[in-house]
């Protein structure tokens, strides 16, 4: 299940939408308006298997890893958000919700950062 955090723009989610990514909204279709981010990590624990795209930094840390979710990062414009929950679901290296699960993963221009539940260090991935 892909779970977009309810700052996330509507034109972006009916984007994703129309390019036939299935996913859910806090607040919309997921959740419920207004949730605090506090309550999100329990959200995601009740939605097996979930990732869930971001652009609030403070579900950037590591310590947040879990084996039952996907934390995505997108330290972007907001304009841009679909693009790339587009490009990190076809990433060869994240390209199922298997590979994601468990991780956290900060997306930007520059690439991948990827840190892993029990695995010490980060590692990165290009977008080519």
């Amino acid at each position: 299940m892909i779970i977009l955090d309810e700052q996330i723009l509507r034109q972006q989610r009916e984007l994703l939408f129309r390019w036939r990514i299935r996913v859910r909204q806090i607040g919309f279709n997921i959740g419920r308006a207004g949730i605090q981010d506090e309550e999100i990590i329990p959200l995601l624990l009740r939605n097996k298997s979930a990732t869930f795209f971001t652009r609030d930094a403070g579900f950037c840390d590591p310590a947040l890893c879990h084996n039952h979710y996907c934390l995505v990062h997108l330290p972007i414009d907001k304009s841009e958000v679909a693009t790339y929950v587009r490009r990190v679901l076809r990433h060869p290296q994240l390209d199922t919700q298997r590979k994601r699960i468990g991780k956290l993963i900060r997306a930007s221009r520059r690439g991948l950062v990827v840190w892993q539940r029990n695995v010490q260090g980060e590692v990165h991935y290009s977008w080519a």
